[in-house]
C-alpha cells in the first residue's frame, strides 16, 4: 500500500517513532517484554497515532486529577490530626467518650455523608433535607406521570388485544366461509358459461328472424296496430261489396238479353271499380296516418 500523499515524509517518520514509543510503554506497563510484530501501514499508523494522542491526553488528565486527590487527602489528614489534637486537649477524645456518644457521632457522620454535606450544622442538614424533599417530590411527580402513561399504555394494550381477538375471530369465520364461497363461485362460473352459450344462441336466432322478416318484406312501419286497422277496413269493405256481389250473382239468373246484360255488367263493373278505389284510398290513408 502506498503512503498517503497528504502527510509529509518528516511527519510520517515522527508519527512512526511516537507510535512505536507509545506501544513499547504500554506493553511495558502491562508486563510484556516486546511488542508483537505486525505490518505498519499508513492507515494503521494514523489510527494508532490517534489512539496514542487520546491515551496520552487522558493519562495526563488522570494524573492531574490523581495529584489533586492526593493533595486533598493530605490536607484532610492534617486537618483530622489537628481536630483530633484539639479534642484530646479539651478532653473529648474518642477513646474517652461514652459508647452512645461515639455511636451517635458515627450516625451523624454517616447521615452527613449520605446527604453530601461538609459539616454537621443544623442549617446544612435542613438545606440537605429540603433538597431531598424536593427531589422526592420530583420523583413522585415523575412516578405519577409514568403511572399515568403506563395506564394509558395498558388501555391501549387491552384495546389492541380486543381488536386482535376480533380480527382472529373474523379471520376464522372468513376461513370457514371460503369453501362455500368457492362452491358458489364454481356454480356461478358454470351458469355464466351456460348464459353465454344461450346469449350466442339467442343472438343467432334474432339474426335469423331479422333476415326472414327482411326476405318477406317486413318494415318497421308495418305494425300490429296498423294491420288490425287494415283488417277492420277490409271487413267494412267486404260488408259493402257483399250486396253488390249478391246482386251480380242474381243477375246470372236473368233471361239472356245481351243489351241489358251488357249494361248491367258495365254498371256493376263501375260499382266494383269504385269499391276497389275506395279500398285502395282507405289503405293509402291508413298507411299515411301510420307514417
Amino acid at each position: 500500500m502506498s503512503d498517503t500523499p497528504d502527510l509529509p515524509w518528516i511527519f510520517r517518520c515522527q508519527s512512526n517513532r511516537e507510535v512505536k514509543s507509545w506501544l513499547v510503554s504500554q506493553f511495558d506497563a502491562a508486563g510484556k517484554d516486546h511488542v508483537p510484530d505486525f505490518e505498519y501501514t499508513p492507515r494503521s499508523i494514523s489510527h494508532l497515532h490517534n489512539l496514542a494522542t487520546i491515551s496520552q491526553a487522558k493519562t495526563q488528565a488522570a494524573t492531574i486529577i490523581a495529584n489533586d486527590f492526593r493533595l486533598k487527602a493530605s490536607e484532610y489528614r492534617a486537618q483530622a490530626a489537628r481536630i483530633r489534637e484539639i479534642l484530646e486537649n479539651v478532653g473529648l477524645a474518642q477513646e474517652g467518650l461514652p459508647a452512645n456518644v461515639v455511636s451517635s457521632s458515627q450516625v451523624l457522620a454517616n447521615v452527613a455523608n449520605l446527604l453530601n454535606i461538609r459539616d454537621t450544622e443544623l442549617s446544612s442538614f435542613l438545606v440537605a433535607m429540603g433538597d431531598v424533599s424536593l427531589r422526592k417530590t420530583g420523583v413522585e411527580d415523575k412516578r405519577a406521570k409514568v403511572q399515568k402513561e403506563s395506564k394509558i399504555l395498558l388501555d391501549y394494550t387491552r384495546k389492541a388485544i380486543a381488536r386482535l381477538t376480533y380480527l382472529k375471530r373474523t379471520l376464522s369465520q372468513l376461513e370457514d366461509d371460503v369453501a362455500p364461497c368457492e362452491a358458489q363461485m364454481e356454480s356461478w362460473k358454470t351458469n355464466l358459461t351456460i348464459m353465454v352459450s344461450k346469449e350466442r344462441q339467442y343472438l343467432q336466432q334474432y339474426a335469423n328472424y331479422k333476415a326472414m322478416l327482411t326476405r318477406v318484406g317486413y318494415t318497421p312501419e308495418i305494425s300490429h296496430g296498423m294491420l288490425v286497422e287494415m283488417a277492420e277496413h277490409r271487413k267494412d269493405l267486404d260488408k259493402k261489396t257483399k250486396p253488390i256481389l249478391d246482386t251480380l250473382r242474381s243477375y246470372q239468373d236473368l233471361p239472356p238479353d245481351k243489351a241489358l246484360a251488357a249494361l248491367a255488367i258495365e254498371d256493376k263493373k263501375r260499382q266494383y271499380a269504385a269499391a276497389e278505389k275506395y279500398l285502395e284510398d282507405v289503405l293509402q290513408s291508413a298507411l299515411a296516418t301510420e307514417d
